[in-house]
This record gives C-alpha cells, structure tokens and sequence, in this order.
C-alpha cells in the first residue's frame, strides 16, 4: 500500500470522529505488515480525560485483535473550518504506545486533503521512549 492510498484510508476514518468540544477531527489508518489496516478517529468527552485518540484507537483495535506487527500509520486533522493541518502529529501519548508495539523505523505519514505527504520515523518523533529495553533514538 502507498503511503497516499493510507492517507486516503485516513482521511475516510476521520469522517466518523466525535469532536464536538474541539471542533479538531483527526483520523488515523495503521497498516500491519500482514497488509491488513486498521481505522481510528478521535472520540472525545466532556471530561476530557477519557478522550482518546485517533492513533491509539486504531492501535488498540489492531492489538485487541492478536496483531502486533505493525509497518506505518498515516494521521491527517482538520479543524472546525474544514481546513487540514498539513502536520497532525500524534501526541506524546500515542507516540509512546507505538513504542510499545513498532520499530524505531515504524513509519509515520501526515497527509492532507491533497494527499501531500510527509513521513517520518518513530525515533525522529520519539528519540527517548520509556522502554524496558534500549531507547528507540
């Protein structure tokens, strides 16, 4: 898969996020490297602590379902006026569940409406993961 046809799986995720507090709607497609891809969007909450994420949602849906071999994610977010913010990384949070779960090479793709393209690697986003073993940096 391209990372522009992951951008569009994205941007069909992002269709069904629930962000009525931050008009912020973020969508995410993970591939595994078995080629299945898994979607997530943001679902927010009033409290704002069980607010989750795009990324984290796909990722929890992948592993929730036995896979844990992961290739790339592509993410792209629009605000409420509909424009793309051409790079919707993934929080600190979900860049740290990654690290759980990918290779300091994991591919991470933001997109846009135009189907830019941007890639980058978990060790560029998160050079000092907390692990049990060696740093991804």
């Amino acid at each position: 898969m391209t990372p522009q046809e992951l951008v569009m799986c994205a941007l069909d995720a992002q269709k069904h996020a629930y962000a009525p507090y931050s008009g912020f709607r973020v969508g995410a497609a993970l591939l595994t490297k078995s080629g299945r891809v898994y979607l997530g969007c943001n679902i927010e909450n009033k409290s704002f602590s069980p607010t989750v994420c795009a990324e984290r949602v796909a990722l929890f849906k992948a592993v929730s379902e036995g896979e844990t071999d992961f290739e790339a994610i592509a993410v792209v977010g629009c605000g409420r006026d509909g424009a793309y913010q051409p790079f919707c990384t993934p929080c600190g949070v979900c860049r740290q569940a990654f690290a759980e779960f990918c290779a300091p090479d994991f591919k991470i793709f933001f997109g846009d409406d135009a189907l830019a393209c941007e890639a980058h690697t978990l060790s560029e986003l998160l050079p000092y993961a907390f692990s049990m073993g060696e740093p991804t940096g």
